[in-house]
């Protein structure tokens, strides 16, 4: 299934996406799934993000050839992060660029959806945590980057983490291919096979720590080829299976 997030006349609601349209639920599908006899056509409803996580906990330094352009040490464990829920961001939406940095960067990465909450989840117990997969833009003051490990800030700005456009549970995570185009050109491509630190592993490491509860998110780390976005760029995140998320840079 293809689970949305859309406004239509003023309202929140949550759907199905279908190849003939969205087929509305009756809640919020984190919590039921059960389906109305409604139906909408896409074009006339805005995609939101697809959840409104509580906290997005993101990996770094989980490509080698990342960590290479980088110029930074590989982990012996995962580098991770949080960005705040104020940093998300809508698909076809404007990352808005800070004054304070002169060099922000895209960077497309598979996102993890839990669907239940998790806590001191075992790595063999890990996928039936999962509601499904999408796709996220890990935006990042780049300038602002502090190589010793403090990431939040360069990371944590107002509209610095774009998702959606769907969640979808009919893919094999650790096996897509996820790339970036920015302004038409292909910037990023990679597969998520490639992963360092595999997605059942980061649940039952991240659950260890903290509680993960439903509509939280997991990005899981981007691959080579980043680099600076100006006003007035498009950038898109692509990953097989599941769709592209498109914004332009302000």
């Amino acid at each position: 299934m293809k689970y949305v997030r859309f406004i239509k006349e003023g309202q929140i609601k949550y759907g199905v996406l279908n190849d003939d349209g969205i087929t509305v639920l009756k809640g919020n599908f984190l919590y039921t799934k059960e389906e109305t006899k409604e139906k909408v056509n896409l074009k006339d409803v805005r995609l939101l993000s697809p959840v409104s996580p509580s906290k997005a906990l993101c990996i770094g330094l989980n490509y080698k050839a990342h960590i290479t352009e980088l110029e930074m040490n590989y982990p012996a464990k995962p580098v991770v992060f949080i960005k705040p829920s104020t940093a998300l961001l809508n698909p076809e939406e404007q990352i808005i660029k800070p004054e304070v940095s002169n060099r922000v960067d895209y960077e497309a990465e598979l996102a993890v959806v839990i669907g239940k909450k998790a806590k001191d989840v075992k790595i063999e117990d890990a996928p039936s945590y999962v509601l499904g997969y999408t796709i996220a833009n890990d935006v990042t003051a780049r300038d602002m980057q502090d190589k010793n490990g403090q990431w939040t800030i360069c990371k944590g700005f107002d509209t610095f983490m774009p998702l959606g456009p769907y969640v979808s549970d009919e893919v094999d995570p650790n096996n897509l291919e996820i790339k970036s185009i920015l302004n038409g050109k292909v910037m990023q491509q990679s597969n998520t096979s490639l992963l360092i630190f595999k997605i059942d592993y980061l649940i039952s490491y991240l659950s260890s720590v903290m509680t993960l509860l439903p509509g939280d998110v997991i990005l899981t780390g981007t691959p080579k080829g980043v680099s600076g976005m100006q006003r007035g760029d498009v950038i898109e995140c692509v990953i097989e299976n599941l769709g592209t998320l498109k914004n332009s840079v302000y």
